[in-house]
């Protein structure tokens, strides 16, 4: 047996390291370990309630939309506070003009790179793909990079600028859309829906959509050369590596839901096991510390719901090897992202994959990918939905007593804020980031975390300082670190 530390990660969002005890050539046992803290529940203590909206967002700079759209959402619940229909489908394209991004960014310049290493330069596909992905010198990043700027754009026009815009509101957004915006919306969705269909999938965004089984997935790939596009390249990559049989967790999946709508969000909210889709009972959360750098109550390391929880550090902790806590969903370790979405919300491949496979690295990726042609495809028709002329903000007092949730999803998952508001301040604010969940710490009854599940079993090749597999494995997760710690 050998003990190895991997870290910290490049092409991550902060600071990350795995521990790893390896066995015979495969890992046996995982440590995740968070390795920075920053402490903006702390910050938040004593502040006026309307600072969430200035403070969060800055807990990330590549999904700070994410962050103020759960803000935002935690103190309509204090106010008790509904958008008028244009300010939730502005709030919605915004959100998903930065998650689609962060999806875009992932597989080309975080995920692809790493099937440009020379560990892979005796396969036969090896030449192709290193040429197309290869970090910064690839020339899929001269295709890409325009593209995701000029989609970005919808940022200016809808929230004044990304990261950190004070646009988002909890009663809508301070940007109103008049028509001549609204048709260059339409315009920029247009041109990007050109780019996907074009470079990444081949095909039209409705054919990619259909695709309905794993058997179908398969009968679609076999139509074309697998260099016809990225998504094809990526599925060929997979089967010549197995990546449906790397980085399988435990299988319960978990959604907040997503874009909301005049009658049913767009991605419905619940927990899929293959047992079938359940509720999701908020207040079954709670955060275990009993392996976090985090100093205990006066119950000791009881997991306490978000709405009780405490975020004190202590680097001297006795069990404690992450600034991570560790959140449970009653008890039970999950996973979230865009697969454990799509298969939560019940897209035909994704629960077929699901149930053939779990979640495993193919299908997370697949799951990111599928994911960008459905909120496109939804992009576009809440651009022709919004209403130039009517009101796109409510507004109303702060009580000076109140607590309030939001409960959302980031590209990465499910987020989760928490207020409590006494005499009219912040006295208690609570933040759980998807990547929390993934890369949770033990809990005091010794469950690993989602990602430390899925490191186990992972194949460590002679030789190997930094083991591929761990490195696709980590990165299927689509990491961010600095969430994580907030």
């Amino acid at each position: 047996m050998s003990r190895r530390i991997l870290g910290p990660f490049n092409r991550v969002e902060g600071d990350v390291e795995v521990q790893l005890d390896i066995v015979d050539g495969t890992v046996r046992e995982a440590w995740v370990v968070s390795l920075l803290y920053r402490g903006f529940e702390q910050i938040l203590q004593g502040k006026a309630p309307q600072d969430a909206l200035v403070y969060t967002p800055r807990i990330c700079g590549i999904c700070s939309v994410s962050q103020s759209v759960a803000a935002a959402t935690a103190l309509a619940d204090c106010q008790g506070l509904q958008m008028p229909a244009n300010g939730q489908t502005a709030t919605n394209l915004v959100l998903a003009n930065e998650n689609v991004a962060d999806h875009l960014t992932h597989f080309y310049l975080f995920f692809m790179p790493d099937f440009a290493r020379e560990v892979y330069a005796t396969d036969a596909w090896y030449p192709y793909i290193a040429e197309r992905f290869r970090a910064v010198k690839g020339t899929a990043i001269r295709e890409v990079l325009p593209a995701r700027a000029q989609f970005m754009h919808l940022m200016g026009l809808l929230a004044g600028k990304w990261p950190h815009s004070l646009a988002l509101q909890p009663g809508g957004t301070t940007r109103a859309v008049e028509i001549q915006e609204q048709m260059r919306i339409s315009s920029i969705l247009f041109g990007f829906r050109r780019f996907l269909e074009s470079t990444l999938f081949g095909d039209r965004l409705e054919n990619i959509l259909a695709l309905d089984s794993l058997a179908a997935l398969q009968a679609w790939a076999d139509q074309f050369p697998w260099q016809h596009s990225d998504f094809c390249r990526f599925l060929h990559v997979a089967e010549k590596l197995q990546l449906d049989e790397l980085g399988r967790a435990g299988d319960t999946f978990m959604s907040n839901g997503v874009y909301p709508g005049q009658t049913a969000p767009l991605f419905r909210r619940g927990v899929w096991t293959n047992d079938g889709l359940s509720p999701l009972e908020p207040d079954d959360i709670r955060e275990d510390i009993s392996h976090g750098w985090m100093a205990q109550g006066e119950d000791g390391a009881a997991p306490k719901h978000p709405f009780d929880g405490l975020t004190v550090p202590d680097a001297e902790a006795r069990d404690g090897y992450s600034w991570c806590k560790a959140p449970r969903l009653d008890g039970q370790v999950v996973e979230v992202g865009a697969l454990a979405r799509q298969v939560v919300d019940g897209h035909p491949l994704l629960r077929d994959l699901a149930r053939h496979s779990g979640g495993n690295v193919r299908n997370r990726v697949i799951g990111r990918l599928l994911e960008i042609a459905r909120v496109v495809v939804a992009m576009e028709g809440w651009a022709r939905e919004l209403l130039p002329g009517e009101p796109y903000c409510n507004h109303a007092p702060m009580p000076d007593q109140a607590e309030g949730c939001g409960l959302i999803e980031a590209a990465r998952g499910s987020l989760g804020h928490w207020v409590k508001i006494e005499k009219g301040r912040i006295r208690n604010y609570q933040i759980i980031a998807p990547t929390t969940w993934n890369f949770s710490p033990r809990d005091a009854e010794g469950q690993p975390g989602a990602l430390e599940q899925a490191l186990v079993g992972a194949p460590v090749r002679a030789g190997e300082k930094d083991p591929v597999s761990v490195q696709h494995i980590v990165r299927s997760f689509d990491p961010c670190m600095v969430c994580t710690v907030h």
